[in-house]
């Protein structure tokens, strides 16, 4: 497990940048015909919904993308919960920038406070446990940083990045061993010692072979709490355990309960709702 993902604008921006060009094209026709150059305007992006912040730095980059020279007061930080009707922050500057930025803007706001709020309540469940709420790579492609990001901001952990940077042994890669354990074995002949593997197995039967087969976690593939129990009663221990598949808000509990140390969650990312986040603009004068 990886801890929390670093949001670095800076290598975000070629994302940014994607995202506003496929919005805005050549320019914005609509705003360039109805509001003059020179006005000014002030954004309020206000909260319609309780939810827990994620992504007050994002909207401040694309800001300074669209138009350094906007200013944007910020009175939350990403992670905090805010009720309904909490302003998030307050854009002043040029009307026409304000226009082009409002939809993406909103957008990656939405979307990454719906990732912090699900996994919120998640968290939320497994309160009192020592079960941590881990994500997958389960996100859309292109926003993965964004989306684990959020997950963070939400109470979570996150889990691997990408292919590159954790091994995790799963049904697709057994296909090509003789068993879990041999791949185990395979692949630590081809890492380094400071490399974790963790694989996943479907069966009580093969916890302790690939225990015994220097498995470093063990991620337990659609097993029950009933199963998940007797899981961690063999493994006794001797490696963190990881729940995954079939896992919702209604059942969280019961995993968290049968004692397991992760408990990673797809829908974290890969169908949450975005919150209701609202943008009004209004014309501003320059003190």
């Amino acid at each position: 497990m990886n801890g929390m993902i670093p949001l670095d604008l800076r290598l975000l921006r070629g994302t940014l940048l994607a995202a506003l060009q496929e919005d805005v094209g050549p320019g914005d026709i609509t705003t360039r015909s109805t509001v003059p150059l020179d006005a000014l305007g002030m954004a309020k992006i206000v909260a319609k919904q309780p939810l827990i912040v994620a992504g007050i730095p994002v909207v401040a980059e694309i800001m300074h993308l669209v138009d350094p020279a906007l200013q944007f007061a910020r009175p939350v930080v990403d992670g905090a919960a805010v009720e309904t009707g909490t302003v998030l922050g307050e854009i002043t500057g040029r009307a026409r920038s304000l226009l082009v930025a409002e939809r993406t803007i909103l957008n990656l706001l939405q979307r990454m406070s719906g990732i912090a709020t699900l996994t919120g309540r998640y968290v939320e469940q497994v309160q009192g446990t020592k079960a941590r709420i881990v994500d997958t790579r389960k996100t859309v492609p292109g926003l993965r940083v964004l989306d684990k990001y959020a997950v963070a901001c939400g109470g979570g952990m996150n889990h691997r990045v990408g292919l590159f940077d954790g091994v995790l042994i799963k049904n697709n890669h057994l296909a090509f061993q003789s068993s879990p354990a041999h791949a185990i074995r395979a692949a630590r002949r081809q890492l380094g010692h400071l490399v974790k593997i963790e694989i996943e197995v479907h069966y009580l039967d093969e916890l302790l072979d690939v225990i015994e087969a220097g498995a470093d976690v063990v991620l337990l593939d659609n097993f029950t709490p009933e199963l998940t129990r007797q899981a961690v009663d063999i493994a006794g221990g001797r490696v963190p355990l990881e729940s995954s598949g079939g896992i919702t808000l209604e059942n969280v509990r019961a995993y968290a309960d049968a004692g397991v140390d992760y408990i990673s969650i797809g829908a974290l990312t890969h169908s949450v709702p975005a919150v209701d986040i609202h943008m009004r603009i209004a014309p501003w004068t320059e003190r």
